[in-house]
């Protein structure tokens, strides 16, 4: 077997940062080797291709956070690069909505969150909402988002890997980071000693960065997002249906969310995991995983940290189905169980918590040096952010080797 020239970058992880990351500096020094890993067969089977598909507007986030820095451009560029090359994309809006009096306030935070970060977001009346979509609930008042689309995500990951390899990203699927030795990384294809190396490892890049020196006071928490879909055919709506969120927490609330073939979906969930890829019962089982994560979901919901014990308590029970069907039905008319009987694929959400005081990152969060750079916190919108977003960390790859 001829030996592989050393990369002078090595990626981890072949989600949508990851790819568009290694695709970013390979067309910034076309003559440097870039190589991408990644433990899957394909890229995207994780988070990136798990997701509802939803290009945020961003107007949920803090004017100071990178969400709201990446979102805005992510959404029109995102949008413009499905239409550029065929995929499909329903450019179909957003209404928020009101379930009483009392949630007036949050609607007119988002809306002041909307102005400072120069995203287009309506105050519409209840009967406005209706005239968007008919099966509408909303109490008195009601915000749309026009520049909300739905794209495929697998569709848009599998360009995206094409792009990358038509640049020359040296894509290996099958390989997964194994660990660190006398300079170089131990992967399942041998060990690569790389010039330098970013983390984009989504559920295991805390512990990739803790190799390095970085996450000294951070760790991954998963939690497990389901969605219930519809029959083909049976129950159509003309724009996505979110509740207004507690902007306390980085959790949007179960909603209603068109797909690009003409289907809706109930959810997500939030359902703490019980280690990092719990997808289905006992799927992806490690012993360790399990006894570190319940021993720290543990310690949170004993005290209530970061209001985990309320987070669970109102999570858990949306396995039962009917209890996801009856929060739908508070947001439209029509929805009924008999229309929403099958899980989609689960995906799972890489939260980073912040060990010190037990809080969840709400934003993106990066840490690294002149040797290494590691993405730590990359939660939704992520995907939507993906092309902005990969720019800026290639920005910080510079600076930082210099």
């Amino acid at each position: 077997m001829t030996k592989r020239p050393s990369p002078d970058i090595l990626v981890i992880g072949g989600g949508v940062i990851g790819l568009r990351l290694a695709l970013e500096v390979k067309r910034r020094a076309p003559g440097s080797r870039v190589t991408l890993i990644e433990k899957e067969r394909r890229c995207g089977l994780h988070a990136s291709g798990r997701n509802s598909g939803v290009l945020h507007a961003g107007f949920y986030y803090a004017a100071d956070s990178f969400k709201a820095r990446f979102s805005r451009e992510g959404n029109a560029r995102l949008t413009d690069y499905c239409a550029e090359r065929g995929l499909r994309i329903k450019r179909c809006g957003k209404l928020v909505v009101a379930s009483d009096a009392s949630q007036l306030g949050t609607l007119e935070e988002l809306l002041r969150r909307a102005e400072r970060n120069g995203v287009e977001l309506q105050k519409i009346t209840a009967s406005e909402a209706s005239e968007i979509e008919p099966k509408v609930k909303t109490h008195e008042r009601a915000l749309y988002s026009p520049s909300t689309s739905v794209i495929d995500p697998a569709e848009v990951m599998s360009a995206f890997a094409g792009e990358a390899e038509a640049a020359g990203v040296d894509i290996r699927t099958g390989t997964a980071y194994l660990g660190r030795r006398n300079g170089s990384l131990l992967t399942g294809d041998g060990p690569i000693a790389a010039g330098y190396v970013v983390n984009a490892a989504g559920l295991y890049a805390d512990r990739i960065a803790r190799d390095f020196g970085f996450a000294e006071h951070h760790t991954i928490l998963p939690f497990k997002g389901l969605y219930l879909e519809s029959r083909p055919g049976s129950y159509a709506l003309n724009t996505n249906i979110y509740p207004l969120p507690n902007l306390g927490t980085p959790f949007l609330g179960v909603h209603l969310t068109v797909t690009v073939d003409g289907r809706v979906t109930i959810g997500p969930t939030a359902v703490p995991a019980l280690w990092r890829e719990q997808y289905r019962l006992f799927d992806n089982f490690k012993i360790r995983e399990f006894l570190q994560i319940f021993g720290l979901e543990s310690r949170m919901f004993l005290g209530d940290r970061a209001s985990f014990r309320s987070v669970a308590l109102r999570e858990i029970p949306k396995y039962y189905k009917p209890r996801m069907v009856r929060q739908a039905a508070a947001l439209a008319h029509g929805v009924r169980a008999t229309d929403f009987k099958t899980w989609a694929p689960a995906g799972i959400r890489a939260q980073l918590v912040d060990l010190r005081d037990y809080r969840l990152e709400n934003d993106f969060r990066l840490e690294g040096d002149e040797r290494s750079l590691h993405v730590l916190n990359a939660v939704s919108p992520a995907f939507t952010c993906a092309l902005p977003f990969a720019e800026f960390v290639a920005d910080e790859i510079e600076r930082l080797t210099r």
